[in-house]
């Protein structure tokens, strides 16, 4: 577990996370993580959960309609 501290950024306010954990999810500056709300509180990740389900939805839609977009590929 980190303890973080809330800064001033410019206008704004920020933490700054340590180089483990940066390093744990496998991310570098530029990089885009997300905030989720979660039953325990809040989860930061790298991952996408909406655009997960997004894309388990479209693997299961292509199953189903195979043949229609072969049809439509061509």
């Amino acid at each position: 577990m980190y303890s973080l501290k809330i800064r001033k950024i410019g206008n704004s306010l920020g933490v700054t996370l340590p180089k483990e954990a940066l390093e744990k999810m496998s991310v570098s500056e530029g990089d885009i993580i997300f905030l989720t709300d979660s039953p325990e509180g809040f989860k930061v990740t790298p991952y996408d959960e909406t655009f997960e389900k997004a894309m388990t939805a479209l693997g299961e839609g292509s199953k189903q309609y195979r043949n229609a977009l072969r049809e439509l590929a061509k």
